[in-house]
């Protein structure tokens, strides 16, 4: 006989306080934690508890009695059933103070160390079409709406290019418009959906692994260049042909088109060939005269123009005089390696993705930089002291690590390298400040500069110099 479950209780007309970690909007009652989501600080609501644990509970608005004074109409259509985008609702300078709040709390609440003042935060000049690469998918079973449940759906008609329903791997929501990239991105999706519904093209059934055309990639540069790269899940090269060629016909702004056939059970094309069909197997991105060559697998800020002022603020806390010897850990394709390198004496980058080294190096010959060295290979197997005693002790280290943040093995290797400085450029800050921690017995941290990088999420990047304490 299976266990009764009790009844989880629906709190009434409760006032949402804060946002906390993960843009989690935060209430208390009855001196509880209630975390939730799509409401901001202001809104009066109705909560039913999802899940209870010791400390706090989680539950799902099910009616707003009172709107906060600070929200706002969402600008997008498709807001509260895509899942990006979910701070729509909230003023931007809002959201800046929040996310500012958010580094602020994690690194003192997780890091617990001495700590400056933090500096306001660096809002993004643009919150709307920021972003330079979007991924879509093709899918034959739409995210319907509850009015549509309710009717008999012709078949025909549930086919979608779009993005996941948060939750649902197998579910895609039909996007019409995006707010996040510029053209040629949205005409470009919707001619390629017209076009497949027009000629009958299978979308990709992800359950039942089947269906012909897969995701499509679109990225765009400040250079003017653009990129389309689309996926099929099997090879009918008259309608891969047919397709492409109306394509490049409709949008001669295309520099690149490529494509890759792609039979495994999973979406990434990291480890697949990709094949050009028109233009060259790259687009470039400049920043401050260097340029970047970026190929449909490479990694690059995705928000281009706020990844210049991310990339300044990290050259001014290395304050480089030009004879320094700079480590640039989690290189990817050498970008912060070579905005710096002009600066140091020589910089050194190491990455895991021998591919993202391989885009460095080149990055580097482009750019008549010769002054950086590239390595690949896992960080904690690399960075040790036979490589420091190969490459020079560095006065500085930069490092840019993954969400999980750094192994403790590398920080003990940098502990044991002792530069003058770190610069320390997080996505996480909740990591950041566990790694914070660790370092604090050597170092202090000096200097705290937050960066928004992603308007209308609650993601934030934050970059943190470290001097080396007197001893």
């Amino acid at each position: 006989m299976g266990r009764s479950r009790k009844n989880k209780p629906l709190f009434e007309e409760v006032e949402i306080t804060d946002i906390g970690a993960e843009g989690k909007a935060i209430a208390r009652v009855n001196d509880m934690v209630v975390f939730t989501t799509h409401v901001i600080p202001g809104d009066v609501v109705d909560l039913q508890v999802t899940k209870k644990r010791k400390s706090y509970m989680e539950a799902r608005v099910t009616r707003i009695h009172k709107k906060s004074p600070d929200r706002q109409e969402a600008f997008c259509s498709h807001f509260g059933t895509c899942g990006g985008c979910k701070w729509q609702f909230l003023p931007y300078e809002k959201q800046l103070f929040y996310k500012q709040k958010q580094v602020a709390d994690q690194l003192r609440r997780l890091g617990r160390i001495e700590l400056p003042e933090i500096s306001p935060i660096l809002g993004s000049a643009k919150d709307t079409f920021y972003r330079n690469k979007l991924e879509f998918s093709f899918s034959n079973k739409r995210w319907l709406t509850f009015e549509e449940m309710d009717q008999e759906m012709d078949q025909s008609k549930m086919n979608a290019l779009g993005f996941h329903i948060p939750g649902l791997f197998d579910k895609i929501i039909n996007i019409d418009k995006c707010w996040l990239q510029p053209d040629p991105s949205n005409p470009l999706r919707n001619f390629i959906r017209d076009y497949a519904l027009k000629n009958e093209l299978t979308f990709f059934d992800i359950r039942q692994q089947e269906g012909f055309l897969r995701n499509m990639i679109v990225r765009t540069s400040s250079t003017g260049e653009n990129m389309l790269i689309v996926s099929f899940y099997h090879e009918d090269e008259e309608a891969r042909i047919g397709l492409l060629n109306a394509v490049a016909n409709q949008f001669p702004e295309l520099t690149s088109i490529m494509y890759v056939i792609n039979s495994k059970a999973n979406d990434t094309i990291s480890d697949q060939e990709i094949i050009s069909y028109k233009g060259p197997d790259h687009i470039f991105e400049e920043m401050e005269g260097l340029r970047f060559k970026i190929g449909p697998k490479s990694f690059y800020q995705t928000n281009s123009e706020q990844a210049y002022e991310l990339y300044k603020v990290t050259r001014d806390f290395a304050e480089l005089k030009g004879d320094e010897i700079v480590y640039d850990l989690y290189t990817g394709t050498g970008t912060i390696a070579n905005f710096v390198a002009k600066k140091a004496q020589k910089v050194v980058g190491i990455e895991y993705v021998p591919e993202a080294i391989e885009d460095a190096k080149i990055n580097s010959a482009i750019n008549e930089i010769d002054n950086t060295l590239f390595f690949a290979g896992d960080m904690k197997n690399v960075l040790n002291e036979a490589f420091i005693r190969e490459h020079g002790k560095p006065e500085v280290i930069i490092t840019d690590p993954p969400r999980a943040g750094m192994h403790e093995d590398v920080v003990k290797t940098i502990l044991s390298a002792s530069p003058e400085k770190i610069v320390y450029v997080s996505c996480n800050p909740a990591t950041q400040a566990r790694d914070l921690a660790l370092l604090d017995e050597a170092y202090q941290v000096s200097k705290i500069q937050p960066v928004d990088m992603f308007p209308h999420t609650h993601h934030v990047e934050n970059v943190v110099q470290l001097i080396r304490r007197n001893r």
